[in-house]
C-alpha cells in the first residue's frame, strides 16, 4: 500500500473510527519524515486521550505530531480555528489524519468566512434547540435548508445562528468561500472503507482496551468539570461512563452503550464519506 502513496504531496487520510488511520499515518511519517496532523474534532481536547484514541505518549515520541490535545475542555474551537492552525504547518511534509469530514472539506474546498456569532445569539440558539428545534429548522432560508443535514441539530443551530446574526444564510456565505489551503488535486487524498463487521469487531475490542488502560479513571478525573453541552463532552463513551459514575447505569451497561454509540458514529462517518468524498481514493480493509 505504501508504495502507491505519494512521497511529495500532502497526504490526507480520512476514515471511520477504529479503521486504522493512525497506524497508516505513522508508517508514512516514518517513511517520509512527515508531521502527523490531527483532523479529529475530539482529539484536540486535552482532557481526553484514551477515550478519543489520541496517539500515545510513545507514538508522539516516535514521530512529530501536531494539533493533538492542545485545547482546554471549555475552550471554543471550531473548524475555523483548526484551519488557521493547519495553515501554519503546510510549509513541511505532512500527513493529515482524522475522522472529521468537515475539517477535510474546509481544507480541500475552502471555508466560508462567517463573522463570529455574538454570545447572545449563541445563547438564544442553545435555548431554541432545546425548546423548539422544529422552529429553528422552519426559520432557515431555503438554499441553506436544502444544503445542510436537517437531522443534525448542531448543523441546524449553526445555520440558524448565522442567519440570525448576519441576515445572510449560510449557503450565501459558502458561495463566497475563498480558495482552499490544499486543493483536492494537490493532495494524495485517501479514505478508508473497512468492511463493516470487521470494523464493528475492532470498535468493540478497542473500547475494551480503553477500559483496561484506564478510561474509567480518565472520565472520573473529568467528572467534577462535566457539562454535557460542551463540545468536548461529545467524546464517545464519556456520557455513558459519567452515567455509571453517577450511579445511573451498571458498568457493563455503560460499556455496552458506549460500544453501540461508537458503532453508530462509525456508520454516520461512512455515510458522510460516501456522500462527500467520492473523488478520494478509497482503500478497502481488511
Amino acid at each position: 500500500m505504501l508504495t502507491q502513496i505519494s512521497r511529495d504531496a500532502p497526504v490526507l487520510i480520512a476514515g471511520p473510527t477504529a479503521s486504522g488511520k493512525s497506524a497508516l499515518a505513522m508508517e508514512l511519517a516514518a517513511r517520509d519524515g512527515r508531521v502527523i496532523v490531527n483532523a479529529d474534532a475530539l482529539q484536540v481536547y486535552s482532557c481526553w486521550r484514551l477515550l478519543t484514541a489520541r496517539p500515545s505518549a510513545a507514538e508522539e515520541a516516535a514521530a512529530p505530531h501536531a494539533l493533538y490535545g492542545h485545547v482546554g475542555r471549555d475552550q471554543p474551537y471550531s473548524v475555523g480555528h483548526w484551519l488557521r492552525e493547519v495553515s501554519g504547518l503546510l510549509d513541511r511534509p505532512v500527513v493529515i489524519v482524522g475522522g472529521t469530514g468537515l475539517y477535510f472539506l474546509a481544507l480541500t474546498e475552502g471555508l466560508a468566512e462567517v463573522p463570529q456569532i455574538p454570545h447572545e445569539v449563541r445563547a438564544a440558539g442553545d435555548a431554541l434547540r432545546l425548546s423548539d428545534p422544529g422552529a429553528m429548522v422552519a426559520a432557515l432560508d431555503a438554499p441553506t435548508a436544502a444544503r445542510i443535514d436537517l437531522a443534525n441539530p448542531a448543523r441546524v443551530q449553526r445555520a440558524w445562528e448565522v442567519l440570525t446574526a448576519t441576515g445572510r444564510g449560510l449557503a450565501e456565505w459558502q458561495a463566497a468561500t475563498p480558495a482552499p489551503l490544499v486543493p483536492r488535486w494537490a493532495a494524495e487524498a485517501l479514505v478508508l472503507r473497512p468492511e463493516v463487521d470487521w470494523l464493528n469487531r475492532r470498535i468493540d475490542r478497542r473500547f475494551d482496551q480503553m477500559m483496561a488502560g484506564g478510561a474509567l479513571e480518565e472520565v472520573r478525573a473529568e467528572a467534577p468539570y462535566w457539562q454535557p453541552d460542551r463540545p468536548s463532552a461529545r467524546a464517545i463513551g464519556a456520557p455513558e461512563l459519567i452515567a455509571h459514575l453517577r450511579g445511573q447505569l451498571p458498568l457493563a451497561e455503560a460499556v455496552a452503550a458506549a460500544k453501540l454509540a461508537s458503532r453508530q458514529y462509525a456508520k454516520r462517518q461512512r455515510t458522510w464519506f460516501r456522500s462527500r468524498m467520492r473523488d478520494w481514493t478509497a482503500l478497502s480493509l481488511p
